[in-house]
């Protein structure tokens, strides 16, 4: 017979840390207990967009994609997303 999981009320995000890092589910779960999950796609959605970059600009993006082989929208893509990183910093 399993025991029954008590969950204490914590007093900080650490003290709830240390209790959950500390636990053994096989202690508490037996295998008829378990369900299979229904995980969604954990992939963000994405929303097509549109804005004009100078030719020149473009271009550079084009041969710094290439030079990685990947595609220049990729490339784009993860340069927005690191700006976006570094300017809510």
């Amino acid at each position: 017979m399993k025991r029954e999981l008590r969950i204490p009320k914590f007093n900080s995000q650490k003290q709830e840390l240390e209790f959950w890092s500390k636990i053994d589910f096989g202690d508490y779960l037996k295998a008829a207990d378990l369900q299979e999950a229904n995980i969604p796609s954990l992939k963000p959605k994405t929303k097509p967009v549109s804005f004009r970059l100078p030719i020149n600009v473009l271009s550079r993006i084009k041969a710094m994609a290439t030079e990685r082989d990947v595609p220049y929208q990729s490339l784009m893509k993860d340069i927005i997303f690191k700006g976006v990183v570094s300017a809510t910093r």
